[in-house]
């Protein structure tokens, strides 16, 4: 389970990224609301042991369970339809001894590891129509009961994250190229039917803040509208430098609580505010050292499962950095996707350490082949 490992092997950069991406975060939930600073540090913290713990077990012998980790996602999904939290017209969420968490965060890793091992079993066979089928059902299940909750950006995530897998896995391209010639028209008709008023497809909240992206002059004063004018303008504000953590200005939109769940979904516009253009780009820049770092490892691995691991977390992290960037700067419907490493969510900050961790430990166990040519 624990192995012996090289000190030099473990990824330096990767874990100072993740502490100085972290830190950014502590500080700007702080300036967002300060009474959710002290916990989002206690999450940081938590999630950085729980990384360290996992980055010394052996990925290999962990996939041994990959059966148990799917099943076991399964049924806390499951469980969130029995007993889950209703927040904001959704039932995501779950109470464990005092403890609330949200299990699709969770279940985001746990299928990158269950397909890590899956693929890699039928690597030799991966283009089959048994595979591909078998695969197409094993994702559905848990896609599904994260839409009946309902959760539809994570729905959308995790679809995307499993196509990101596949294509890593080694999928034919003929077959990638008669998925986006069934795909396109796909999503050309879900949306005609998402925009007929008496759709029963998806929520009503979830309908109009998408009719709100794309009537924004005709529901010019709608919520979903107004969040995103207001957070393109407390970034443009910022300028180049920003205006100054915790500052007091009195053209303050965060401060003004002009831009509602900024400590979350909108806490790009806090740093666009208050750290200007260079604080953005450097979030941005420590988001993409992240990326960079998890595919280089997984580039690296010993075996397909690892290399899938790796590119599935980075990717997990390229996804929903890209969704919450767009949604913030008004480029595509508000979604609620958090940053990752930068919004508050103690669920999600931890469950992406726990990602990490198993990146770290894959980059541990490099290819001989690179470990021959560094001594070389």
């Amino acid at each position: 389970m624990i192995r012996q490992y090289r000190l030099r092997d473990y990824n330096f950069r990767l874990v100072i990224a993740l502490i100085a991406l972290s830190s950014l975060g502590v500080l700007l939930v702080g300036s967002a609301d300060p009474s959710l600073q002290n916990r989002q540090l206690l999450g940081v913290l938590l999630g950085i042991a729980v990384m360290v713990v996992v980055s010394l077990m052996d990925f290999s012998w962990v996939l041994n369970f990959y059966w148990i980790m799917y099943f076991f996602n399964l049924v806390l999904l499951a469980a969130v339809w029995l007993a889950g939290t209703e927040s904001k017209g959704a039932e995501r969420w779950l109470n464990i001894a005092g403890f609330q968490f949200q299990p699709t965060e969770l279940a985001k890793i746990i299928l990158i590891l269950f397909f890590a091992r899956f693929f890699m079993d039928h690597e030799d066979d991966l283009n089959t129509l048994k595979t591909l089928m078998k695969s197409a059902v094993l994702i559905a299940i848990p896609l599904f009961l994260i839409f009946t909750q309902p959760d539809l950006k994570n729905t959308i995530t995790i679809a995307i994250l499993f196509c990101v897998i596949i294509y890593v896995a080694g999928l034919s391209y003929k077959i990638i190229g008669g998925a986006f010639l069934i795909a396109i028209p796909l999503a050309v008709v879900f949306l005609f039917i998402v925009m007929q008023p008496d759709q029963k497809l998806i929520d009503d909240y979830q309908r109009n803040r998408i009719m709100a992206f794309f009537n924004s002059e005709d529901d010019a004063y709608s919520d979903d509208v107004l969040q995103q004018e207001n957070s393109v303008m407390a970034i443009g504000s910022g300028q180049l430098t920003g205006k100054g953590l915790n500052n007091s200005e009195v053209s303050s939109a965060n401060r003004a609580n002009f831009v509602s769940e900024n400590h979350t979904d909108f806490i790009l516009s806090v740093a666009g505010e208050e750290l200007g253009f260079l604080g953005c780009m450097a979030i941005l820049l420590l988001l993409l050292l992240i990326i960079f770092e998890c595919v280089r490892t997984g580039l690296r691995a010993k075996d397909l499962s690892g290399k899938l691991i790796c590119c599935g977390v980075g990717g997990l992290v390229a996804i929903q950095s890209f969704i919450n960037v767009a949604v913030v700067t008004n480029i595509m419907p508000n979604t609620g996707t958090p940053l990752p490493f930068v919004s508050y969510g103690l669920t999600s900050l931890v469950s992406l350490y726990i990602g990490m961790g198993f990146v770290l430990n894959v980059g541990l166990q490099r290819n001989r082949t690179y470990r021959e040519v560094e001594k070389s």
